[in-house]
This record gives C-alpha cells, sequence and structure tokens, in this order.
C-alpha cells in the first residue's frame, strides 16, 4: 500500500483526524455484523454455555411464528409434492455439543449416557412454568430435595406441564455416551400449532460439563414462509409504499416535463429523493420475498437496500435543510455554508449506514444488543442537529421575507414550517409510545405490533415528502416561491459558493449586481428622455 496523503479530503472538505477515527469505528462495527449475518436459519458457531441458577444454558433463537394452517383433504392433495406448505415449525440441524476432553475423561465407557443436555422449546407465555418457582424455590434444575416434592426428575430441568395444554413447553432430551467428547441431536421437526413468541433454549445442569460449547443451526418457519413474525408484514408494507413511491413519481415527472422550461435546481433534488424512494421500497420488498422463500437473508441485495436507504434518508434530510434555508426560492447559492452541509451529510451517512447494517445484517433476535445502541445515539444526535438547523434556518427565512414584504413566498414558506411542526411533533409522540412500547413489553409478546413502529417513520418521511411536492410543484409562472433577481431576494451574507456544480461565483454575481443597477440607471434615464420629449411635443402644438 502506498502513503496515505497527510490531509484527507472528501469533495474538497478536510477530514478531521476525529472524524477518520468515528468512521473506522463504524466500518469495523459494520463489517462484524455483517459477519453475523442472521436469519429464520440460526447457526451456531461453538457458542459457550451462560451459567444461570444452578443450571447452564444458551439462546439458541427466538422468533414470533403462527400456528400451522390446517388442511383439508384437497389441500393434502396438492402439496404432497411441498409438504412444508402451510407449516410452521422449528428443524434441528446438524445441532453439535462438544464437551471437554478432561469431563469425558471421567466418565466410564461402559455407561450408555453419562451427560445429559436439553433443548427447551418455550413459549413467552408459559415462561412461569420454567423451574422451581411453583416449588417457591429459584432453581431451574431439579434437586434431590425438589424431587421429593414434586414429579421433577433430578439432573433435568424443571418444566411444569399443564394438562390442559398440550402446546406447553417442550423437552428434547440428547445424551452423551460413555467417553464421547461430542454428542449430535438427531435432525427432527417440531411442529408448531398455537401462535406465539418463542424461545428456544440449550441448557444442561450436570457441573461436569462445564465448558461445553454448541455448533450447528435450527431453521424456524412460518405457515407462509421463513420470514420471521415481526418482519412478515413489513413485506406487504414495503409493496404498498414502492407502488405510493411509483404513483407520486409519474405524476411527478408529468408536472415536471409539462413545465420543464421553467424548471428550478430545487425541482431536480426532489426528483432524486422521489427515485431514490422508489427504489429504496422496491429493494426492500425483494429483499423480504427472497428472505421469505430462502430463509436466510440475500447479502447482495440486502447491503443495496441498506445503503440506499441510508443515501435516501440524507439526501432527504438535505432537502429539507436546503429548502429551510430558501435555496432556490430566497437565494440563488448556499454560500460559505456548503463545506458543513457536505460534511454533516457525510457524517450522517455514515453513522446511518453502520446502523442500518448492524439492524438487517444482525441476528434476527439481537434488537438490543450494545453495538446498536452504541450506533443509534450518534444518529439520533445528528437528527437533532438537522431539526435545530432547520428550524432555526426556517425562522431567518421567514424574518427576511416579512421585512422584504414577499407575501406569496411568505405564504409558501408559512404553510412549510406549519407541515414540519406537525411532523415534529408526531415525530416527539411516537418516540415516546416506542419508549412505553419497548418498556412494557421486553419479552416481544407483542411482536405482532413490532412492525409498526419502524413502518411509520417510512410513512412519515413519504408524507413530508409530498408536501415539498405540492408546495414546490412546477408551474408556468413559478415566480411565486423561484428566485428572482429583480426582487433582489439573495442574501448579502454569502459567498455565493453553489452546492452543485464547480468554481466560485463571486465575480459572476458581483457582474450582474452591476448589471442590474445599470439597466435600472438606463431605464431611469429612458422614462426621463421620454417624458421631456412629450413635453417638447406638446409645447410645439400649443
Amino acid at each position: 500500500m502506498g502513503q496515505t496523503p497527510r490531509n484527507h479530503q472528501i469533495l474538497g472538505c478536510d477530514l478531521p483526524n476525529g472524524y477518520k477515527i468515528l468512521v473506522i469505528t463504524f466500518i469495523y462495527l459494520s463489517y462484524c455484523s455483517i459477519l453475523q449475518v442472521g436469519a429464520s436459519i440460526h447457526e451456531y458457531h461453538t457458542e459457550s454455555f451462560i451459567r444461570r441458577s444452578n443450571s447452564f444454558f444458551f439462546h439458541g433463537g427466538s422468533e414470533g411464528l403462527y400456528a400451522s394452517k390446517p388442511r383439508s383433504e384437497n389441500d393434502k392433495l396438492v402439496s404432497e409434492d411441498k409438504p412444508i406448505n402451510g407449516k410452521s415449525f422449528i428443524r434441528f440441524e446438524s445441532v453439535t455439543f462438544r464437551r471437554t476432553k478432561h469431563s469425558a475423561e471421567q466418565k466410564n465407557a461402559m455407561q450408555q449416557r453419562t451427560g445429559l443436555v436439553e433443548a427447551i422449546i418455550l413459549e413467552v407465555r408459559d415462561r412461569d412454568k420454567i423451574g422451581g418457582s411453583y416449588l417457591n424455590s429459584d432453581a431451574l434444575c431439579c434437586t434431590p430435595e425438589l424431587a421429593k416434592d414434586s414429579s421433577c426428575k433430578v439432573g433435568e430441568v424443571i418444566i411444569h406441564q399443564n394438562l390442559d395444554n398440550p402446546n406447553g413447553p417442550k423437552r428434547l432430551q440428547a445424551f452423551f455416551e460413555g467417553k464421547n467428547e461430542e454428542l449430535t441431536m438427531p435432525i427432527q421437526t417440531i411442529e408448531i400449532n398455537s401462535t406465539g413468541m418463542y424461545y428456544l433454549y440449550f441448557m444442561f445442569c450436570d457441573p461436569e460439563l462445564i465448558g461445553t460449547v454448541i455448533s450447528g443451526r435450527t431453521v424456524w418457519r412460518n405457515p407462509d414462509g421463513y420470514l420471521p413474525g415481526k418482519m412478515a408484514p413489513l413485506m406487504t408494507f414495503s409493496g404498498l409504499m414502492s407502488f405510493a413511491y411509483l404513483v407520486l413519481g409519474l405524476v411527478w415527472f408529468l408536472r415536471f416535463v409539462q413545465y420543464w422550461k421553467d424548471i428550478i435546481q430545487l425541482h431536480y433534488h426532489i426528483t432524486a429523493v422521489i427515485a431514490l424512494g422508489m427504489c429504496e421500497m422496491a429493494l426492500w420488498y425483494f429483499e423480504y420475498a427472497n428472505f421469505n422463500s430462502t430463509g436466510s437473508r440475500p447479502m447482495g441485495i440486502t447491503i443495496w437496500a441498506v445503503t440506499l436507504t441510508a443515501v435516501k434518508k440524507t439526501i432527504s434530510r438535505l432537502l429539507l435543510l436546503m429548502v429551510s434555508l430558501g435555496y432556490g426560492v430566497v437565494r440563488p447559492t448556499l454560500g460559505s455554508i456548503t463545506s458543513k452541509l457536505i460534511l454533516l451529510a457525510l457524517t450522517y451517512f455514515v453513522a446511518s449506514e453502520a446502523l442500518e447494517l448492524v439492524e438487517h445484517l444482525g441476528n434476527i433476535n439481537d434488537f438490543s444488543g450494545k453495538a446498536r445502541l452504541f450506533l443509534v445515539l450518534p444518529v439520533a444526535l445528528l437528527d437533532a442537529c438537522f431539526i435545530l438547523w432547520i428550524f432555526s434556518s426556517l425562522s431567518k427565512t421567514l424574518e427576511k421575507l416579512q421585512v422584504r414584504r414577499s407575501m406569496a413566498k411568505l405564504e409558501l414558506y408559512r404553510k412549510f414550517t406549519n407541515a414540519l411542526a406537525v411532523s415534529v411533533l408526531l415525530s416527539v409522540v411516537w418516540i415516546g409510545y416506542e419508549l412505553y412500547f419497548n418498556a412494557t413489553d421486553p419479552l416481544s409478546e407483542l411482536w405482532r405490533r413490532a412492525w409498526i413502529i419502524p413502518a411509520f417513520w417510512t410513512l412519515l418521511a413519504y408524507i413530508i415528502l409530498v408536501v415539498i411536492c405540492v408546495l414546490w410543484a412546477p408551474s408556468r409562472n413559478p415566480t411565486g416561491y423561484a428566485y428572482s433577481e429583480e426582487t433582489g431576494d439573495d442574501f448579502d451574507d454569502e459567498e455565493g459558493i453553489p452546492l452543485t456544480g464547480s468554481g466560485v461565483k463571486v465575480a459572476g454575481d458581483l457582474s450582474n449586481m452591476v448589471e442590474r443597477k445599470e439597466r435600472k440607471t438606463l431605464t431611469a434615464a429612458d422614462h426621463l428622455v421620454f417624458g421631456l420629449s412629450e413635453d417638447l411635443e406638446e409645447d410645439k402644438r400649443e
């Protein structure tokens, strides 16, 4: 590798050392998340067991599963070639336990069973049926003392079976034999006949098995596919939003073509956001559809969808900020703040990209990991910066429009401000609801409603975009909102650095100002000469 330049630059902006460290950290976390891709196929790579009470357990996964669909005789005939259609199940494939060599050597080679490992499939509402709580004990494994007062067996996990509910906690047992160091569970499928949030735990009670690790995988499936229950509605939602963006794009395109001679620079940015939104929703729909049919996330489509989401979120916020600053309406350029805008946008893109990668390429049941918490904070902070800057810019723009008495533009910006204020109010209320939802549902018992939380933000972003499209729609006479040299709308405190294109337009702007002044002077002189000539003609007639 060649030497790294001393001063890194991105789009002409210097990259501070702190920013470089932030970028490297986010890229590293994103790379780690890609290495731990999760799906409805939960894979275990030499994972260790954790001690809890008098047991040792490993969390094998948790997903919302719908009950298998009942089949009629006709359905059975049709689906003979596809026996999994309509079934909901958890299948154990190549699940292997490996104990330490020291633990194996202590056993008798003539013994058939020298160590027990259990797989417990538990619906969250039956969590009180695991352990000795009903025996006034915190133990999870049966002890000789507890065995005297109950029907549990020493060395097994305590499960309180309810005879009225045959779909209660399910126990699968596997035994080490003799001095074998490895134990492989037989391939078996557990059908799910009751809708709920299911947890899978691998557990053992024998202290001599300390150091045992697990490898292999389990496959989880819903009746309509492998998509987890929390995510299943998002496929339909993504399809509907893709269609909504398509309708908006068609209407905008027709308007764009109809008044293409009166298009301003801002219209191109709006077009870009609509196109990105359309592609983003379409990619997510195909990503969910592929995931649902195969059980694994399609790496290429997922990364493209995640990246497109981060790009669209960044450009959407830039669009709101540019509109608030009056770009293309009360000023022709963004001036010296262009470099600050680019730096903020790049920072937000990196933070958002890292967070999206962790959320969509991490384990399905790992929604509250430390990496995600670490990445949520920078995104939330940057969103707050965008909001403060947007409303501060709107306040200044409204104030200057009032001073200049640009009533049409003032009314336009008042409507835009009101729409943004309502959206911020809704966002605050929804954030409060999210906090309440997560605080009151730590075990994801309300998993069938969880999809509404991310869907709200997508829908809100679409509504704000529609508002901007309505307010700044192309028209035959765009002088009501477009920047006009004649009205002197440009702000005098900017340097004239355009957001797009290259080159400095200070000299050009100065020449335009001089030209406007000369034009006004010549016009006044023409009126004076024309008036004097009329007076002379009138005197001659008299």
